[in-house]
């Protein structure tokens, strides 16, 4: 896609100090411009940091993910670094007094004195191996491109700013970004993200995320012609990897939550790139294009949770401007009263800071365009996502009242995969009922070949998808990680009156859990009840099948073959829905675990604890049919 317009590169690309996306800390008129408000709480957040002491980053914080697999510790240090930056360069900017000068250039001499600009969870890219990093072999990670991303901002809007702390700090800052980012980028092609290494290489997120800082890097600091137009047309090659892993209907195998690091990052590329060449550059009208950015209202339940298969938490609060400004470049109205409303209802800091000044400048600059836009949650009934095989269905659209439903085939070698086929998820009046309990805070073995010994990433703590016990070659069999391992014969289809899919998830299983067969069929049927048929056959006995439920609520047996789900108080300020759940009480029995949550990200969302049903068939017949039934209460 970005391929066709590499000939544009020689003739429309404008050149470094020709592109001016914003205006500069000297063009005082722009940002004294800007909403009172806005630029009050700028200040503000600098003016908090004329005495910041910045923080350290000793050789034993970056070790400790090689010595105990804790990432967290060295990660938080270095991203204080990188927000006060951020936030002090952006102050200067709104106040242009040269009153955050001193702390700028501290933050800039600090960054530039690091080791290595990326995360001691991504060193392995290095020959040396997972410790320290190796100051002879720069590797680009997600976070050297960030940092390289806000380096080169910094330079653009303060200019000649600088040099009234010293002459010295502009060329400091460029000789460590073409020597950690850009000089690697030109001449490596072996960074897995840049999708180079294998034909169909597989890519996600890091793909746009790292192109879209090294396009601003050359944009802003690669001055000689040659070069620039040597890396863009490397990342048009790259990107296009990204673009074509996806299919027309634009889904995200990563999940909402990964969204405004995939489509997201590549609507930032999108953005500068047709910027710089004043438009010649411009895919905005090309369907799966305008489908990628759709993909995050449509996986949206309500309130701020959504649909969060995979590494995604159930409450997510996407940028607030990218949303809006993907909307207004594709033409998408409800994607644009979507942003408006992010930004209404959103997180509570979500007026005052993005996630990175790349993303803080072009919403700073379209603050009245948006503001100017009635907010809307778009809430559409029914949205299908082929290429993922990830159904979503509500009882209406444009409301949160009954039913909301989410399903998926795909396969378990999916970006940030969990062990899922099959798994579904319900909510009832915008509120969760049947979760899925998404991912805690990542650590050494998140990534690693231990992945799946956590217990979010495993079957049995999904959905209604079953663990068999006491088949010849083993017990407590679950879905196995794998791209063989996969949904079958998946079908949907979706009308005034229901939503159904179906699949057979006895591809997911490995060959000791002998099943042969396992078709679910799913069906919403409006304003009534969320009906799951599972019809299986096995080819060995088994002594026991388990199936689970995961859920916020507390759970009681009302009656035999009926469990209450009860509107339940979880997390910081939730309450859950409530439903009825029907199975048959004379193939299953019951049994109730508390999950208790001691890992801060999850804790986060659900609180101290998440409940779980289990309905265990004992000897179970090897070809049966069971029914579930979700009602209201």
């Amino acid at each position: 896609m970005l391929t066709e317009f590499t000939s544009k590169l020689k003739t429309d690309l404008l050149a470094k100090d020709k592109w001016h996306p914003f205006p500069t800390r000297a063009e005082r008129e722009a940002w004294t411009a800007l909403p009172a408000d806005a630029r009050e709480a700028k200040i503000a957040l600098g003016e908090a940091l004329l005495d910041y002491d910045w923080p350290s980053l000793p050789a034993t914080l970056f070790l400790e993910y090689a010595r105990n697999g804790n990432r967290s510790n060295y990660e938080a240090v270095r991203y204080a670094r990188r927000y006060a930056l951020r936030d002090l360069v952006l102050a200067e900017c709104m106040e242009g007094q040269g009153h955050f000068l001193d702390q700028i250039v501290n933050g800039i001499w600090l960054i530039c004195e690091e080791t290595y600009w990326g995360v001691p969870a991504h060193i392995s890219a290095q020959k040396a191996g997972v410790g320290l990093p190796d100051v002879e072999e720069p590797t680009v990670d997600l976070f050297a491109a960030e940092t390289v991303m806000l380096l080169a901002w910094t330079l653009y809007l303060l200019e000649e700013s600088l040099d009234t702390v010293s002459p010295l700090v502009r060329p400091r800052i460029l000789y460590e970004s073409r020597r950690r980012v850009l000089d690697p980028c030109l001449e490596r092609d072996d960074f897995w993200w840049m999708g180079f290494l294998t034909a169909g290489h597989s890519v996600n997120n890091w793909n746009p995320w790292i192109n879209s800082n090294w396009i601003t890097a050359v944009l802003l600091l690669e001055e000689d012609v040659q070069r620039r137009v040597a890396a863009l047309s490397k990342i048009f090659r790259s990107l296009d990897v990204f673009i074509d892993h996806y299919a027309e209907a634009g889904g995200c195998d990563e999940g909402p939550g990964y969204w405004g690091r995939a489509a997201a990052s590549l609507f930032d590329c999108l953005e500068l790139l047709y910027s710089a060449t004043e438009g010649a550059i411009d895919v905005y009208d090309r369907p799966k294009i305008r489908n990628m950015g759709a993909f995050i209202y449509r996986t949206h339940i309500y309130d701020h949770f959504f649909v969060n298969f995979a590494d995604a938490s159930a409450i997510n609060y996407p940028s607030v401007s990218l949303v809006f400004r993907y909307g207004r470049c594709t033409g998408d109205a409800d994607m644009m009263a979507f942003g408006a409303w992010l930004y209404a209802y959103g997180a509570p800091d979500a007026k005052q800071r993005s996630d990175s000044i790349g993303r803080e400048l072009p919403m700073l600059f379209t603050l009245d365009e948006l503001l100017a836009i009635s907010p809307k949650q778009p809430l559409p009934r029914d949205a299908w996502f082929d290429d993922i095989q990830v159904m979503v269905a509500r009882d209406q659209g444009g409301s949160a009242d009954g039913f909301f439903v989410a399903a998926k085939g795909g396969h378990n070698a999916e970006s940030h995969n969990h062990n899922d086929v099959g798994n579904f998820i319900v909510y009832v009046d915008g509120k969760p009922v049947l979760v899925d309990a998404g991912v805690g805070t990542y650590t050494r073995k998140t990534f690693s070949p231990q992945r799946y010994e956590i217990w979010t990433m495993q079957s049995a703590y999904h959905s209604l998808l079953p663990t068999v016990d006491g088949v010849p070659f083993g017990n407590g069999v679950q879905q196995a990680p794998g791209h063989e391992f996969a949904a079958r014969d998946v079908v949907y289809a979706a009308d005034e009156d229901k939503a159904q899919f179906a699949l057979d998830l006895a591809g997911a299983y490995p060959p000791e859990a002998h099943i042969a067969s396992w078709k679910r069929a799913l069906t919403l049927e409006r304003g009534q009840a969320v009906q799951i048929e599972d019809t299986y056959v096995l080819t060995g006995p088994a002594s026991i099948i388990t199936l689970s439920l995961v859920s916020p609520c507390e759970i009681v047996q009302e009656q035999a073959g009926v469990l209450r789900f009860k509107a339940t108080p979880f997390g910081q300020a939730y309450t859950s829905g409530e439903a009825r759940v029907a199975y048959d009480a004379g193939i299953f029995t019951v049994a109730f675990e508390t999950i208790p949550i001691t890992d801060t990200r999850m804790g986060g969302v659900w609180g101290d604890h998440l409940n779980r049903v289990l309905l265990r068939a004992e000897n179970p017949a090897r070809q049966g049919k069971w029914k579930f039934r979700v009602t209201l209460v």
